[in-house]
């Protein structure tokens, strides 16, 4: 079965980073864009990156761009997650998911999704 799994999660201070992994299990990962999301509490699931199957399309959502970076090793099914400069509204779990080709923003449009990585970030 199709096994998503996050990694990389945890606590740190405002402008701090931290990278988060993905690695993909039962499925043909080159296949697939993958994206990440987030849900902090009390909100909505929103979309954060996604990237193409090739890793070539990359789409970011506007409070994350120029600090967050999404890229991919298809030779170990993993997905990463660059995320810098770091604030406090940044503080949510974490999801990766796999989808269609080309690399939705829509969360409804993604087939596979992991269980999630708490990200928390301090003032």
């Amino acid at each position: 079965q199709v096994q998503l799994v996050e990694s990389g999660g945890g606590l740190v201070q405002a402008g701090g980073s931290l990278r988060l992994s993905c690695a993909a299990s039962g499925l043909t990962f080159s296949s697939y864009a993958m994206g990440w999301f987030r849900q902090a509490p009390g909100k909505e699931r929103e979309f954060v990156a996604s990237i193409s199957w090739s890793g070539v399309d990359t789409y970011y959502r506007d409070s994350v761009k120029g600090r967050f970076t999404i890229d991919r090793d298809n030779s170990k099914n993993t997905v990463y997650l660059q995320m810098n400069s770091l604030k406090p509204e940044d503080t949510a779990v974490f999801y990766c998911a796999a989808g269609p080709n080309p690399a939705p923003l829509s969360a409804n449009k993604y087939n596979y999704w992991g269980q999630g990585t708490q990200v928390t970030v301090s003032s």
